[in-house]
């Protein structure tokens, strides 16, 4: 993951924190931060096509699944913990937004927008790193859109 983060040019550090950050709550308790400012990853597999799809979201938002089958023009289902080690490489609870094994189409909340700083998973369920929101959407091409239900 360190290594997509510099290919990308941004000098970016994944932190460890031994407590945890599986979740955007726990993340939030170990970082010091909002749960809002926790930019977590959820990964979806559209019905057709099979793509994996990442919504990368504000930690205290519900993603809407309509508004993103919509902006895909597929629907969408949860993807189970052996999708997203396969299409991703890491495990559920550490999705990084960069470096997974297939580039999924990938969404912003733009949530995220409303924040100086946030906080990504960095690989691993006790890693993240620090970014803006306007790094989060260089490093990973995608759009700010609305996703929360």
């Amino acid at each position: 993951m360190q290594q997509a983060l510099e290919d990308r040019g941004l000098p970016l550090v994944a932190r460890p924190f031994p407590a945890g950050t599986r979740t955007a709550e726990d993340a939030a308790a170990a970082i010091g931060c909002l749960v809002a400012q926790i930019a977590k990853s959820i990964v979806f597999r559209a019905a057709s096509s099979g793509r994996p799809v990442l919504v990368i979201a504000a930690g205290h938002n519900r993603v809407d699944e309509t508004k993103v089958a919509a902006l895909l023009g597929e629907e969408i289902k949860r993807a189970d913990a052996a999708f997203v080690r396969e299409k991703t490489g890491f495990a559920i609870g550490g999705v990084a937004p960069v470096g997974h094994l297939v580039e999924p189409v990938t969404y912003l909340d733009r949530d995220l927008q409303s924040h100086g700083e946030i906080w990504a998973a960095a690989g691993t369920p006790n890693t993240v790193f620090r970014l803006t929101p306007e790094q989060l959407k260089s490093l990973t091409g995608a759009d700010f859109v609305a996703v929360a239900g």
